[in-house]
C-alpha cells in the first residue's frame, strides 16, 4: 500500500524502528514539516538520514532508498522559539519517489510503500535470537556504560526484526554501522552482522579492561594517592567549593553487608561519585536516595521460619473455619521443607467470591509460618513501572512495589499477597501481567532486575500468594505459573458455625464486651442470613452482627443477656431486604430454575417463557451474551426436530412468537450451561405443564439432546442449596465433581445425573 509522507532529515542521528528520539528544531522549515504532519498525515513523517552528513543541501540521488516511518508523539513550543518533538520509529519503508509538497514547495515529500520481508527459517530464527540474547547479556555484564534494563526488554521479544533494532539502539555502534542497519531489510542478515559487531565490541572491552588493569598495576600506591589528591584540589578550585568526606557512614554500612562482588563494586562506585558531587547539585540527592535503597535492602537477612506442623495447624484452625485445601497445601509445603530446606515455596492463587477469606487466610499463613506479611494491591493497575520501578535517571524515581515491600519487611523471605490479579488493566500502552511472569517464575526470579536498582535481586525466597475473584480474566501465560486453589461459597449452615465460633466472639473481643451480652439461636441466625444477606462470603453478615452489638451497647444492655428474635432483628436491622425461595409464590407456567456462577458465587436464575400469536419470531432478554443466545437457538432447533416425541405435532412455530426471559436482568449472563433450563421452560409453556420451583437444572444441550459437561458444579450446587432447591439435574459427565460437594448437601439435595434430555422429558412431562 503506497502513501505520501513529509520528510524530516536527521544529520548525524539515526532513528530505528521501535526507538524514540527527542529533537529540538530551530528552523522554520522543520517546524512547518511537523505542523503539516500533525494536520494532514496523522502525525506521521518519513525520517531519513543522508549518507553525507557534511552536505548542507543533499541531492535527491544522495538520499537513501529506505527510510523509517516515525510518529510524532509530542510537540512542545519552547520559550526560545524552538520546537521540541519526540518521534517514535514504527517501520522501515521503501522510498519510490521524492517530490515537493503542493502547498509548500520547500517541503520535501516521498511516496513510500511497505517492504515485503523475506521469509526466515523458524529454526534458524530461534537459534539466532538465542545467540543474540546470550551475546547481549555478556556485553551488558562486561560494560559499565550500559544499563541492565535492556535485559528486561529483550527477554520478552520473540520477533527477530524488532530484537535487532532494539539491541542496535542500545549498543554504542558507529554512525555508519547504524546507517547500514537501517538500509538492511532482511532481519536475518542484520542479526548476523549484529552478532559479529557485538563480538568485536566484546573483544574491545576485554582489551580495554586488560590495559586498565596493566596501567593500574604499574602505578605505585603513593603515586595513585598523589594524583587523586591533586585532582581533588583542581576540582575544588574550579567549583569554588570544598568537598567534605561524609561518605564514611555508607562505607561502614557497606562493609557490614555480605554482597556479591558486582553489586558491592557498584555501590562503592556510587559512594565515590557522591564524594565528588556538590551538595547543591540535584544529582547529590539522587545518589543518596539510590544508596539508601541499596544499603537498606535485605540482601542477606532472613526471618526464622516456623517448621512445627502441629503449631502451624493450630494457628490456621484458630482463625478460619474450613478452607481445608489451602491449609493442607501449607502443611505439605512445611513437611517438604523439613525434609529439604532448599525447596522453593509454591506460588498459590486463591480464587473465590468476595468475603470467603482469601486475604485473611493469607495473613494467617504468614503469622503461622513466622514470615513478615506484605500486601500489594494490583486491582486497576495499568503501569508496569509500579511493579518493576522507574529508570533512575528520572527525578523522583523509586523502585517498584516488590522492592519497596522487601525494604519494609527487612527480610528476604516474607509472604507477599498480590491482591486482585484478575482486575489488572491491559491496554495498548502497557501490560502489567507480563511483569508478573518475571516476578513469579521460579526459573527467572532468582535474578529479578528492578529498573531503579539496575542490579539483580533474588526473589526466590518470597512466598507468593495471589488472589482473584474469577479465573477467566487471568491471562493463560500467568495462569500456567500458578497453583490455583478455589475457595467456594459457604453454605448457610457453614455460616452459622462460623458465626458462633469466630464472628461473634471476635466482634465482642474487639469491643471489649462480655460474651454473655447476646443470645441468638441457630434458627434465628439462619433467618438473619436468609432475610438480611445475599452473599457467598461473610462480609454483610459481619456488618449486620456488628450493628446488632452496637444497638445493644447504645441501649445500655451490657449487664443483661439479650435474646435475639425476629422482632428484635426488625428493630435493629430494619425490614428484611431479601426475598428467599421459601417466601416465593407457587409454580408458574414456563418458569424454570437455571443454575449459574458469578464472581460472588453460585446463584439460581429463573427462566421464563411466553408464547403468543405472531410470525415465528424469537425474542430473548435478560442481558445475555453471545454464547447464551446460541443456547436459545440450539434449544429451539432441538424441540422443532423432535416435535413428534414431545407431542407437539399440532403446534405451528411459524404462526407463534416465543419470548424467553432470564430474570436478574442487571446481571450479565453468558455460557452454554443454561441449555437444559431453556428447553424445559419452553416445553413447560407448550405442554401447559408447571415445573416445581424446588427443581433446578444445569447442562449444555447438543442438537441431538445429549447433555454435555459444564463447569462450576460445586458453586452451582452450593448456591442451589442455599436457595432451598431440593432436586438438581446435572450432566452425567460431571459425576466426578460431586466428590467435592459437602456430605451434608449431598444428603439433603437430590442430584440427578442425566445423559440425554429425553430422560428429563420422561420424568417431568
Amino acid at each position: 500500500m503506497e502513501q505520501r509522507l513529509p520528510i524530516i532529515m536527521l544529520k548525524g542521528l539515526i532513528l530505528l524502528p521501535n526507538q524514540e528520539v527527542k529533537i529540538e528544531l530551530n528552523n522554520t522549515l522543520s517546524k512547518d514539516i511537523t505542523s503539516l504532519a500533525t494536520k494532514s498525515y496523522n502525525r506521521h513523517v518519513l525520517v531519513i538520514t543522508p549518507k553525507n552528513t557534511l552536505e548542507e543541501n543533499p541531492e535527491v540521488n544522495d538520499l537513501p532508498e529506505v527510510g523509517v516511518v516515525g510518529k510524532i508523539k509530542s510537540r512542545i513550543e519552547l520559550p526560545n522559539g524552538n520546537v521540541r518533538i519526540t518521534i517514535k520509529g514504527i517501520d522501515r519503508v521503501k522510498i519510490l519517489k521524492f517530490d515537493n509538497n503542493s502547498q509548500n514547495n520547500d517541503i520535501l515529500e516521498a511516496l513510500v510503500t511497505k517492504i515485503d520481508l523475506p521469509e526466515v527459517d523458524e529454526v534458524e530464527k530461534k537459534a539466532t535470537i538465542k545467540k543474540l540474547n546470550e551475546l547481549t547479556i555478556a556485553y551488558v555484564n562486561s560494560s559499565s556504560h550500559i544499563s541492565n534494563s535492556i535485559l528486561n526488554t529483550i527477554k520478552t521479544i520473540d520477533d527477530l526484526s524488532k530484537l535487532t533494532d532494539t539491541i542496535c539502539s542500545f549498543i554504542p555502534l558507529t554512525f555508519s554501522k547504524k546507517l547500514e542497519y537501517i538500509e538492511e531489510i532482511n532481519a536475518l542478515y542484520r542479526a548476523r552482522n549484529l552478532l559479529k559487531d557485538i563480538q568485536i565490541e566484546l573483544e574491545v572491552l576485554k582489551l580495554d579492561a586488560k590495559l586498565d588493569q596493566d596501567l593500574q598495576n604499574s602505578l605505585e600506591a603513593s603515586q595513585k594517592e598523589f594524583i587523586l589528591k591533586e585532582k581533588i584540589k583542581i576540582i575544588e578550585q574550579e567549583l569554588g567549593t570544598k568537598t567534605t568526606n561524609d561518605t564514611s557512614e555508607y562505607e561502614t554500612r557497606l562493609k557490614s553487608l555480605n554482597l556479591p562482588s558486582k553489586i558491592n563494586n557498584k555501590i562503592e562506585s556510587e559512594i565515590k561519585k557522591l564524594n565528588y558531587t556538590s551538595e547543591m547539585s540535584p544529582e547529590n540527592a539522587m545518589i543518596r536516595n539510590y544508596l539508601e535503597w541499596m544499603l537498606n535492602l535485605p540482601w542477606d537477612k532472613q526471618s526464622f521460619e516456623n517448621f512445627n506442623l502441629n503449631d502451624i495447624k493450630t494457628k490456621l484452625d484458630a482463625t478460619h473455619y474450613g478452607l481445608d485445601e489451602i491449609k493442607e497445601r501449607i502443611l505439605e509445603y512445611v513437611a517438604l521443607k523439613n525434609n529439604n530446606p532448599e525447596i522453593k515455596s509454591p506460588i498459590i492463587c486463591l480464587i473465590g467470591p468476595p468475603g470467603v477469606g482469601k486475604t485473611s487466610i493469607a495473613k494467617n499463613i504468614a503469622l503461622a509460618l513466622n514470615r513478615k506479611f506484605y500486601k500489594i494491591s494490583v486491582g486497576g493497575l495499568n503501569d508496569t513501572s509500579e511493579l518493576i520501578g522507574h529508570q533512575r535517571t528520572y527525578m523522583g524515581a523509586n523502585p517498584g512495589k516488590i522492592i519497596q515491600g522487601l525494604r519494609k519487611c527487612a527480610t528476604k523471605n516474607p509472604l507477599f499477597l498480590i491482591d486482585e490479579i484478575d482486575k489488572m488493566i491491559i491496554n495498548y500502552k502497557d501490560d502489567p501481567t507480563s511483569c508478573l511472569l518475571d516476578i513469579l517464575d521460579k526459573e527467572q526470579n532468582t535474578e529479578f532486575i528492578d529498573n531503579y536498582l539496575e542490579e539483580p535481586f533474588d526473589l526466590s525466597q518470597i512466598f507468593f500468594i495471589l488472589t482473584a475473584n474469577s479465573a477467566e480474566n487471568i491471562p493463560q501465560a500467568l495462569k500456567d505459573r500458578l497453583e490455583i486453589i478455589y475457595l467456594n461459597s459457604y453454605t448457610d449452615y457453614e455460616k452459622i458455625a462460623i458465626t458462633n465460633k469466630y464472628l461473634i466472639p471476635k466482634i465482642l473481643e474487639e469491643n471489649k464486651i462480655d460474651n454473655k451480652i447476646i443470645s441468638i439461636s441457630d434458627d434465628m441466625l439462619l433467618y438473619l442470613i436468609n432475610a438480611y444477606t445475599n452473599e457467598a462470603g461473610l462480609r454483610d453478615l459481619t456488618r449486620n452482627l456488628e450493628k446488632i452489638i452496637r444497638k445493644l451497647v447504645v441501649q445500655d444492655k451490657l449487664n443483661e443477656r439479650t435474646k435475639i428474635s425476629k422482632i428484635r432483628l426488625k428493630e435493629y436491622l430494619g425490614v428484611p431486604k431479601y426475598l428467599k425461595p421459601e417466601l416465593k409464590k407457587g409454580e408458574m407456567l414456563g418458569e424454570v430454575n437455571a443454575l449459574g456462577v458469578t464472581p460472588n458465587g453460585g446463584i439460581v436464575i429463573p427462566v421464563e417463557t411466553v408464547i403468543y400469536e405472531g410470525k415465528g419470531n424469537i425474542t430473548f432478554t435478560g442481558m445475555l451474551g453471545k454464547t447464551m443466545e446460541e443456547s436459545v437457538n440450539v434449544a429451539l432447533s432441538y424441540i422443532k426436530a423432535h416435535q413428534k416425541e414431545f407431542k407437539l405435532e399440532d403446534f405451528f412455530f411459524n404462526l407463534k412468537d416465543i419470548h424467553i426471559h432470564f430474570l436478574e436482568g442487571a446481571l450479565k449472563k453468558d455460557g452454554p450451561s443454561a441449555g437444559v433450563s431453556i428447553i424445559t421452560s419452553i416445553l413447560s409453556t407448550l405442554l401447559n405443564k408447571k415445573i416445581n420451583n424446588t427443581l433446578a437444572f444445569t447442562g449444555e444441550v447438543s442438537l441431538n439432546g445429549n447433555i454435555l459437561k459444564v463447569g462450576g458444579i460445586k458453586e452451582k450446587i452450593i448456591g442451589a442449596y442455599n436457595n432451598n432447591i431440593k432436586k438438581i439435574y446435572i450432566p452425567a459427565s460431571n459425576e466426578l465433581d460431586l466428590e467435592e460437594i459437602p456430605e451434608k448437601i449431598r444428603k439433603e439435595v437430590d442430584i440427578i445425573l442425566i445423559k440425554n434430555y429425553q430422560e428429563i422429558f420422561t420424568e417431568l412431562f
